[in-house]
């Protein structure tokens, strides 16, 4: 297992893509890896949303009328990279640090309303759209313009 983890490790540092996500809190050297090898192309996605909703990270909608009704996750898309997404996502809704680092404000917000696992889906929601602007901007992440 220790002799993987260096292998992600190198591959993260010498990966110019994987070495752009890993400065995004609650994204590792696996997370960033694993974006960097599945999605090829970020600008097959015409939005962030898009993208989010590739990766089933935006709520089912069951909407009539004039009433909107959104449901869970769609869990439509890569499983493996949601489920890693999901699990930095609750890293950065369990730590202060890295909650201020996201986006302190609404979290806290988030969080005194609604359970902290709806509070992480909503953080990993965030992260994928972030991830998609970083992807087809080549820019590093600014925690000041997330929040």
């Amino acid at each position: 297992v220790e002799a993987i983890e260096r292998e992600l490790a190198l591959i993260q540092r010498t990966n110019p893509m994987a070495k752009l996500l890993s400065s995004i809190p609650g994204i590792g050297p696996i997370t960033a890896t694993a974006l960097a090898a599945t999605v090829p192309d970020p600008t097959m996605f015409r939005s962030g949303r898009e993208f989010a909703a590739w990766l089933g990270l935006t709520p089912k909608q069951n909407s009539t009328g004039r009433k909107d009704r959104l449901g869970r996750i769609t869990k439509q898309g890569d499983s493996y990279l949601r489920h890693l997404l999901v699990i930095g996502a609750l890293n950065v809704v369990r730590y202060p640090k890295a909650r201020s680092r996201v986006g302190g404000g609404w979290i806290e917000a988030l969080l005194e309303r609604r359970r902290p696992m709806v509070v992480a889906i909503a953080v990993a929601n965030k992260m994928a759209r972030i991830i998609w602007a970083m992807m087809t901007t080549g820019e590093f992440y600014r925690p000041k313009l997330a929040a």
